[in-house]
């Protein structure tokens, strides 16, 4: 598998194969027992993807050539046009993390992250994280995600596997969530 497989900045010619994988795991499109498997939450419009294409602040894993794996990442002003990250960053002055406060400018909104589910459990996670935190590390020190509470495997890849660490919790619509933080210093792995 792993000699098919390219991590890759984003371009706008992979926006199709985006929005097809988005739509596999948005969660208002699957089941109860779908959603079992872990979900994305936030749907991107071509508009919103190519903004933040130009920013080259989304990551793609490809194999042979088809999207299998995606990572948005992007600034507060980009992810302030929905309700939930507007709430969250009035959360980041309360926020504190290794020696580190949290502000608009030294951080970024890790997320969402959405592996076809032919994918899951191999490994790709590592590789792929990894990527995207040398890409993004000079941009900012910090991350910050958010987790809805009922998404287990997400919350277990993102603490167990990638070893973000859980700072706080917040109530939104209806809906509880963890805050997860990242020094974007820490290697994910010892390349070898």
């Amino acid at each position: 598998m792993k000699d098919k497989i390219n991590f890759e900045i984003a371009t706008l010619k992979d926006i199709d194969g985006v929005l097809t994988l988005q739509e596999l795991y948005l969660v208002s499109n699957l089941t109860e027992e779908d959603k079992k498997g872990g979900f994305v939450t936030t749907p991107f419009t071509i508009a919103q993807l190519t903004e933040v294409i130009e920013a080259q602040n989304l990551f793609v894993t490809k194999d042979n050539g088809k999207i299998i794996a995606y990572i948005f990442t992007g600034s507060w002003t980009f992810f302030a046009q929905w309700p939930i990250f507007e709430h969250m960053i009035t959360l980041l002055t309360d926020l504190n993390f290794l020696d580190f406060s949290f502000t608009t400018t030294n951080s970024f909104q890790y997320g969402p992250i959405c592996i076809h589910k032919d994918y899951r459990g191999k490994g790709l996670i590592l590789p792929f994280f990894e990527f995207m935190r040398i890409n993004m590390m000079n941009k900012y020190p910090l991350s910050l995600t958010f987790i809805n509470k009922t998404n287990i495997p997400s919350r277990k890849a993102h603490t167990e596997k990638l070893k973000w660490n859980i700072i706080a919790d917040f109530n939104f619509n209806n809906n509880e969530y963890y805050i997860l933080a990242y020094d974007m210093n820490q290697k994910v792995f010892s390349r070898s």
